[in-house]
């Protein structure tokens, strides 16, 4: 990728590197921007836009200083345009969501300065931005996580132990292979002199919440820098809680059930196209889901006082509560039955370790295994929960028969008739 944008940038050409916070954008433009063959055929401009607040009178001042052109407060192009033409340049627009967001207040004066400098023929524009509202002529490149390699190269990098671990893979593959956490986890655990075994004790006791070093660099920081953006405040309050559900579920949620799943919320396909926009979340296959890391910083604490969440789980539980028909085995009705098994069996795990006396949370849970006997024959996790209420608790064999079903299909006619015999 970095020789592909070395190569734009000699034509020149904009660019543009789209991505949620902490994915590299940052480091990418700066690798670049210090590339030899860049170095010495440009004139190199790095602006931090953070610093700017949406203000094209200081975006033209901070712009005419690192031209070098020097004429104090600019109130439009035109007095820099000579010095812009005068030589080759590289300008980094770093962080450009506080400049570019569209809420912003001089956010059309600002875009349309943007836009003149990517029309530059001697100007190559690199931006990096969290939002997708860059000029149209930009070489757009949506910035990926890390290969399994390049996580666990940086992260011995920095952690520099000499002894490597299928457990570190393990942790780094949970944290999808985010750069920004992956950074931030070897730092920690470099700093504190930690071995192997005591960052995975660590890790399982704190996951996410560990990562943050002691110079205020977190990854809960760089999360709440979306949050604040006006684009993302102006969407209204049902954004931060509809946020909380997409964090909760692991597949996301589906676009196809807006509907039923938010029935309070008119404008929920807008707010989910914003979260895109705003890389909180992105878009696989039928779904809009976010990685891990975000995921586990935006999921509520406490299910229970999440009041979107349980009007979910009771939209879910309804959903679940639709007779099973064996002769229509792709009835629309239960295709999102087979399409979100993984997010019903989480939600169900939640709410049924939450509280053992939540009747319609056991009804629902026999009601998917039951769904799942006739339409996606598997396992599932939820044993664990059923085994261990109460021998007097009303919904006990209920779940047991519906488990011991599930194993029989699946060919274990041993635990299949241990269940059954169960007291």
């Amino acid at each position: 990728m970095i020789e592909k944008i070395v190569a734009l940038v000699e034509r020149p050409a904009p660019i543009a590197l789209i991505g949620p916070g902490g994915i590299g954008k940052t480091s990418i433009a700066l690798t670049v921007l210090h590339d030899d063959r860049i170095k010495q055929r440009f004139h190199c401009c790095f602006i931090h836009c953070d610093e700017l607040r949406s203000s094209l009178t200081q975006f033209l001042r901070r712009l005419s200083e690192a031209i070098g052109a020097n004429i104090e407060n600019p109130e439009v192009l035109a007095p820099l345009r000579p010095f812009l033409s005068s030589r080759e340049i590289l300008i980094v627009l770093d962080n450009a969501e506080f400049i570019l967001d569209p809420q912003g207040a001089n956010a059309q004066g600002i875009y349309h300065v943007v836009e003149e400098l990517s029309r530059f023929r001697n100007i190559c524009l690199c931006i990096t931005s969290r939002i997708s509202t860059i000029p149209p002529n930009c070489e757009t490149f949506d910035i990926p996580t890390l290969s399994m390699e390049a996580a666990h190269t940086t992260f011995y990098h920095i952690y520099k132990c000499s002894e490597l671990s299928d457990q570190v893979k393990e942790i780094l593959k949970q944290l999808d292979f985010h750069p920004l956490s992956i950074t931030l986890l070897a730092t920690v655990a470099h700093q504190n002199k930690w071995g192997t075994k005591q960052l995975i004790r660590e890790w399982e006791r704190q996951k996410t919440g560990m990562l943050q070093t002691e110079h205020s660099n977190s990854l809960a920081a760089t999360i709440d820098l979306s949050l604040m953006s006006q684009m993302f405040q102006k969407l209204g309050p049902d954004a931060r809680e509809l946020l909380g559900i997409i964090a909760f579920f692991p597949q996301g949620v589906n676009e196809n059930n807006l509907d039923w799943l938010f029935p309070t919320i008119s404008n929920g396909n807008n707010i989910l196209n914003k979260f895109c926009l705003l890389s909180l979340t992105y878009r696989r296959d039928e779904f809009v889901t976010m990685l891990a890391p975000l995921r586990d910083h935006l999921c509520p604490k406490d299910p229970m006082s999440s009041a979107l969440l349980c009007m979910t789980r009771d939209c879910y539980f309804t959903q679940l509560s639709f007779g099973v028909d064996p002769n229509r085995p792709s009835s629309k009705q239960l295709q999102w039955i087979t399409l979100e098994d993984v997010n019903i069996e989480h939600l169900l795990d939640v709410f049924t370790s939450t509280n053992v006396d939540l009747k319609d949370a056991w009804d629902a849970c026999a009601n998917f295994m039951y769904h799942l006997f006739w339409h996606k024959q598997q396992l599932i996790g939820l044993g664990k929960n059923i085994k261990g209420l109460p021998d007097d608790h009303p919904s006990k064999p209920h779940c047991l028969y519906h488990l011991s079903q599930l194993f029989g299909s699946g060919g274990n006619q041993v635990e299949c008739k241990q269940l059954l015999t169960q007291p």
